[in-house]
This record gives C-alpha cells, structure tokens and sequence, in this order.
C-alpha cells in the first residue's frame, strides 16, 4: 500500500466510546478499536491519544478548582485508554498503554525514548492522561505526542467530516473548507482545535487532517494522502 503517512497520531474523542446507555459503551469500544486496526493492517505505525469528554472533561468542573478538575478528567482517560487496550487486544492487535503520570498497577509511565520503541516493534501506542498537567487540553496532547514520536501527520477523527467557517448544524451557509493553513485557522477563529494545539503543530511542521469518525475507510485513505476532510498545514 502506498502510505504517504507512515506514522500517525490518531486523536479521538471520549464521546466516540459512550452511548446514551452507558459512558464506556463495548460496541463503541470494538469499533474504535476496528477503526485503529484498519491503520495496523494498512501498515501505519499508530499512536493513539483519547479524550474523556464521555466521562469528565475538566473544563466542564463547574466550580471546582481547576486542578481538580483536570485531574479527574486525566484519569477519565486512563479508563477510556485502559477500554480500547481492551477492545484492542480482543481483535488481535500488540498494543501498550503509556500514562503521563504514574499508575503502574494499571499502565507503564509514558516516556518518548518506550513509546518510540514500541512504535518501532509493531505495537500500537496509547497515551493516557493527556500531557499530565492541567489547563492544557487532550487535543494539545496530541499534537505533543505527534511530536514527540516524530509522526508524520496527526489525524483528528470527529463526529463531523471537516472544519467548516461555522457549525454546520446551525448554519446551513456553513462552508466546508478543504485546506486551510495553521495562519488560517487562528485569524479565522475556526473551532478546528485549540489554539495551543495548531502553535505546536505549526512549529513542528505537522500537518493536521480532520475528518469524520464514522466514514470506515477515511482512516487509511488519509494516510494515504487523500483528502477526507480538511487538511491543515
């Protein structure tokens, strides 16, 4: 397969694990992980960073301090992660989860020299708590583990197949972009993903695809080079 994309950071959402019956819903789960292991088969080296927005974000603390806050919606991650480790290994899929701050009984302690190695012997890496520190969001952890394990592109996977000039759900004029540059997100104020996460990917000259989570083969055709959705660089 001609992959232009060879190693990818894949960032999905909480919500994509949790149903109205249940916040960690299995079925989700198992798709997720289908999901994931369609990029495996394809060749793609594959690290994964998931959010907790089913669970917990920490933003949504209300009036709890923000400290706290965070650090529940961290370990709401550890569980999405400890999930899909599950859904992954029952497809047959090596796969090791690294945590940003230490729960050895559950998952081994991130660093980037383990997650490179893993990445290189055939596993698929998930990063669990975020970046382990508070007021920076899971999307801005993903572009630091994009970095990180030198990816070549990272891959947001929404519940919408693009970035569009507004949200398509209340503005029918709402006009789907194809490509966009890091310059253009921000002095269009568009909501493709938090400011600190375009800086980062800007610095380090990665190139940011967002597309929709429930189109099945969008995955691997994006690491292809295909455009899927909006492509940022």
């Amino acid at each position: 397969m001609n992959l232009k994309y060879k190693r990818v950071l894949l960032k999905m959402s909480g919500e994509v694990l949790g149903s109205e019956h249940s916040p960690v819903d299995s079925s989700k789960v198992a798709m997720a992980a289908k999901h994931i292991k369609s990029l495996y088969d394809a060749g793609v080296q594959v690290g994964v960073v998931c959010g907790g927005g089913n669970i917990m974000r920490g933003r949504d603390g209300g009036s709890m301090d923000r400290n706290r806050a965070d650090a529940i919606g961290m370990l709401a991650t550890a569980i999405n992660a400890m999930s899909l480790e599950q859904g992954l290994i029952d497809i047959g899929v090596p796969v090791r989860v690294l945590s940003a701050v230490q729960i050895e009984l559950f998952m081994d302690t991130y660093s980037a020299r383990l997650a490179n190695s893993s990445l290189d012997n055939g596993e698929v890496v998930i990063f669990a708590c975020g970046s382990g520190l508070p007021f920076f969001s899971t999307d801005t952890a993903a572009a630091l583990r994009a970095a990180q394990i030198h990816a070549d592109a990272l891959l947001l996977a929404k519940n919408i197949d693009g970035v569009y000039s507004a949200d398509p759900k209340k503005d029918a004029s709402a006009v789907k972009y194809d490509t966009l540059s890091y310059d253009e997100v921000v002095s269009k104020q568009l909501r493709a993903t938090d400011l600190t996460a375009i800086t980062l990917s800007k610095d380090v000259e990665l190139p940011i695809i967002v597309f929709s989570m429930e189109d099945d083969s969008a995955f691997v055709r994006a690491c292809m080079g295909e455009n899927v959705g909006t492509v940022i660089s």
